[in-house]
């Protein structure tokens, strides 16, 4: 059958194996058992899983790896190597059963994130060379080059992005014109293409081929591997003080007592954590590609990727696999757990769309007929991220799934980094995006939210990633007190940690968020008329966004009057106890031992000195506040306000580091309970003065201090503090409060000028004072040395703290690397991923960017290294010629070590 007749015939033949329907969206289809595959050998025999384990259980093993696709064999082989010896891989059929072997098995150099070029280029060299060189196997990998497709001008920015940020890590990468892609591609049609990014020394990979490599490379290294012997229950028990931990995995061949295991089942990952008590916040789907017959030409060819029409063009020898993701992917929604090698029936009224596209890309496909179809299960997650590391519930848990179909790509390098954050507690690199701790507890088993945004982000998998984008997906999950009250006044909401917080502010009035309608799919009516799709639509461009002026308008009132910011989502937490204070000075690098009434802002590290949070820390009154919603206490105790992007991930660092020190004392969250509104600019004083009952004055209520005070008539915690380089106060305050004590505050304002603002102004006034965001300038692998935060850490006394030694050796030894500072003199945006060069060597990228309205120039913040390896040295900073690589084109930069704005700091003083 040929695709030109498919064309022609399934419009006609719908299938009928499919129903929709909108409240479960319930899909129900037919399994297939065999299937032609495009692989030459798969491990399949037949009843296999029948036959009970290929070896004898071991009573014990230092870590259980569950699930022999690609990650449970990269992680196994990854702790084998790092000097595991007694780690033990169970399969419950035969390695690469579930959705490895089916897999496309592409390698792509290139994706807009600096981590994942990184884990990208790692599973290159372990597929491309090292396995090889300890087994003297070939693992199937193929180096064919990979082709990026754009057929617009917004595409091929974005491809310019990629390769202007390849350049730092030395990713060979070319920018196209239409003629030159069709020298290189003869059977490309490249009438409608706008360019091309072509990657020399992308390939592909066999999934057999490696996961049978890494077992034999993992057994040769003392690993066990035993296969056919599904996992049953795993064991967790509550130690002394109240920590559940994983003791041992049951099959029922056995039970392995064991204090970790690792759960790599792909698909079957959520059944598997729940076993545990543990959530696994992924979703099952269809998945599918067809293999052709032979094609005459295209032997040899670079694997295509054509983003637009969600589509790519997968190398097979003389012949192609065509797959890609369509709006309306097919759900597995009764997960079975005998379904091994197994194949669903191809739904060729959901596939069709990448036959049409495939066919515009690649013309001669329209008369090759299709060899085989391959619709197998994936495992999708919310923001089309894996999830990786220890769980929140149960410590020893750790995940290693959720791979949206790019298993084999990262399986390498997360696999890497999987193993060493087993051995070590924590990864090498920043790996936060891939953490389980980046989405609340709240979400991970709220299976509305988990269907929603996996579907949207496997529907957007193609789509070009804009700075400014926000799901339509999965939201108003969490919301505080003044959501509707901000909604009337125009807010634009971003979504963050499920949160509702502020954006920037619609001056033509309001623009809520609407319930998901997935994109028309399944039969749903699409939203007609939707204002916030319609004002997040004109914000897609590389370009100054659309709304640049009413940022700016924002910022310019928060500098020359002042503004109100809600910051209810932040994350509000107590640490009380008699062991507090000792878990204070373990915890934080700033020094807390102050007076009650001090604000202390503080980092918390990891044990090598890499930054795991910047958060602001209060030292409350002995004698118990008398705020309501505060705990009762006796002796220290603190309030820690934290971003509420990452207020999980502070939470269960700060409890995993009392439980292993066995600190008595314990952590509180209120962050639901408590709102917040930060009143900043010259004139809050003025205006806050109207409200609070207190003096306000800089001798009575100092920079970094806090105070209880009324508003409104509710007692209510007042900080001096800004984050956005101005004076001002925030009001911490129980939820019943913070309507009446907000009115207030925009009543006693309304003479002098001021108005509500939003995060994105935060961004652009915070990075123009110079001011940190956690997981933007400051990651898990950065100082606070490197990170100029070095006033944060209490190396001056005696304390010892968590991270210090790290510290301590890397001042000595000297910086191999510095966060500095970037203006440009040209009118263009800057997002992040640019190249910097210095006397024009890539010296390093740049992490976050913003236009600074007040300076008005873009400002831009990286870390450069010294090319020869030496520390990068204050000279070495202030002597370079420094240019910023913007797709393509590089501009003259000036460095700053200090900010640009306000240097000395006299605004936040209330110095002006």
């Amino acid at each position: 059958m040929t695709m030109r007749h498919l064309s022609r015939m399934v419009p006609l033949a719908a299938r009928a194996g499919y129903r929709y329907s909108y409240r479960g969206l319930s899909t129900a289809t037919s399994q297939t058992t065999e299937k032609s595959v495009p692989y030459a050998t798969t491990l399949k025999e037949e009843g296999s899983a029948d036959k009970g384990p290929t070896k004898p259980l071991p009573e014990s093993a230092d870590v259980v790896v569950i699930g022999g696709g690609s990650l449970g064999c990269q992680t196994t082989y990854h702790l084998a190597k790092m000097g595991m010896k007694n780690v033990v891989l169970l399969e419950r059929d035969r390695l690469t059963s579930g959705t490895t072997w089916h897999t496309a098995g592409l390698l792509w150099q290139l994706r807009p994130s600096d981590v994942e070029v990184e884990l990208l280029a790692h599973t290159r060299n372990v597929v491309s060379q090292d396995l090889e060189k300890e087994t003297g196997l070939h693992t199937g990998w193929i180096e064919n080059g990979g082709l990026f497709i754009a057929s617009n001008k917004q595409r091929l920015d974005e491809y310019k992005r990629l390769m202007s940020l390849g350049k730092v890590y030395g990713v060979e990468s070319y920018v196209l014109s239409p003629a030159e892609t069709k020298e290189l591609y003869p059977l490309m049609n490249v009438s409608d293409l706008y360019g091309t990014l072509y990657v020399p020394k992308d390939g592909t990979m066999d999934p057999a081929g490696t996961c049978t490599t890494l077992a034999r490379a993992s057994t040769a290294r003392g690993a066990q591997v035993i296969e056919n012997c599904p996992v049953t229950g795993i064991q967790v028990k509550t130690d002394d003080f109240g920590v559940k931990r994983v003791t041992a995995v049951e099959t029922q061949y056995g039970t392995v007592r064991t204090p970790c295991v690792v759960n790599c089942a792909g698909v079957w990952a959520r059944a598997l954590g729940q076993m545990a008590g543990v959530n696994v916040p992924l979703i099952a789907m269809h998945h599918a590609y067809v293999v052709t017959e032979r094609i005459e030409g295209i032997q040899n060819m670079p694997n295509v990727r054509d983003h637009d029409a969600s589509v790519y063009l997968r190398l097979q020898g003389d012949a192609l696999s065509v797959g890609g993701y369509e709006s309306n992917p097919i759900f597995w929604e009764e997960v079975s757990d005998k379904f091994a090698f197994g194949l669903f029936d191809l739904d060729w009224d959901v596939f069709m769309q990448h036959i049409q596209g495939a066919i515009n890309r690649v013309p001669a496909l329209e008369t090759t007929g299709i060899k085989s179809t391959v619709c197998g299960p994936e495992s999708f997650t919310a923001d089309h991220k894996p999830l990786l590391g220890e769980s929140p519930e149960v410590r020893g848990f750790f995940l290693g799934c959720g791979f949206n179909s790019a298993g084999m790509m990262l399986g390498g390098g997360c696999g890497k980094e999987l193993a060493h954050w087993i051995i070590h507690g924590r990864p090498e690199k920043d790996m936060y995006g891939y953490d389980i701790r980046r989405f609340h507890h709240s979400l991970t088993n709220d299976n509305r939210w988990i269907r929603e945004r996996s579907h949207e982000s496997y529907a957007k998998n193609y789509s070009v990633v804009f700075p400014y984008d926000e799901p339509l997906a999965g939201r108003a999950m969490r919301t505080d007190p003044l959501y509707e009250e901000l909604l009337q006044e125009g807010c634009v909401f971003q979504e963050r940690h499920g949160w509702e917080r502020p954006g920037w502010f619609n001056p033509e009035g309001p623009a809520p968020v609407q319930d998901y309608d997935y994109y028309g799919a399944y039969g749903l009516q699409q939203h007609e008329n939707y204002t916030y799709s319609q004002l997040l639509e004109k914000e897609y461009t590389f370009d100054f966004p659309a709304h640049h002026d009413v940022i700016r308008k924002e910022c310019v009132m928060c500098r020359k009057a002042a503004a109100v910011f809600n910051m209810s989502y932040f994350g509000k937490f107590y640490l009380v106890g008699s062991d507090a204070k000792k878990a204070a000075n373990w915890l934080f690098t700033a020094n807390i031992d102050k007076n009650p009434g001090s604000t202390v802002y503080t980092c918390m590290l990891n044990k090598r000195g890499g930054t795991e949070s910047d958060l602001t820390v209060s030292v409350l009154a002995p004698e118990g506040s008398p705020l309501p919603l505060a705990p009762e206490f006796e002796g220290e105790a603190y309030y820690l306000a934290i971003g509420g992007a990452v207020a999980q991930h502070n939470w269960s660092h700060i409890n995993n580091v009392l439980q292993d020190e066995k600190f008595k004392c314990k952590l509180i969250d209120c962050s639901e309970d408590l709102g917040m509104i930060s009143i900043q600019g010259p004139l809050s004083r003025s205006i806050l003065q109207h409200v609070l009952d207190e003096d306000l004055s800089n001798e009575a209520f100092p920079f970094s201090t806090h105070k209880i005070v009324m508003a409104a008539g509710f007692k209510v915690r007042a900080i001096r503090l800004s984050f956005v380089g101005e004076m001002g106060w925030e009001l911490h305050m129980p939820r019943e409060a913070c309507v009446p004590v907000y009115r207030a505050v925009m009543e006693a304002g309304a003479k002098y000028g001021m108005g509500n603002a939003g995060y994105r102004a935060i961004d652009s006034l915070s990075i123009e004072k110079g001011y940190r965001h956690w997981h933007a300038d400051l990651r898990p692998d950065d100082t606070p040395l490197e990170a100029g935060l070095g006033f944060t850490c209490k190396l001056k006394s005696s304390i010892p703290f968590l991270g210090r030694e790290a510290l301590e050796k890397q001042k000595s030894e000297g910086l191999h690397r510095r966060l500095v500072g970037f203006t440009i003199n040209e009118k263009v945006p800057l997002f992040g991923l640019e190249a910097i060069w210095r006397n024009g060597v890539a010296v390093g990228h740049i992490r976050r960017s913003d236009f600074g309205f007040a300076i008005n120039k873009t400002i831009a913040y990286g870390y450069i290294r010294n090319p020869d390896g030496g520390p990068v040295t204050l000279d070495f900073v202030n002597s370079g010629e420094y240019s910023l690589e913007r797709m393509g084109v590089t501009y003259p930069a000036e460095a700053h070590l200090k900010s640009p704005f306000d240097p000395n700091n006299n605004r936040v003083k209330g110095i002006y």
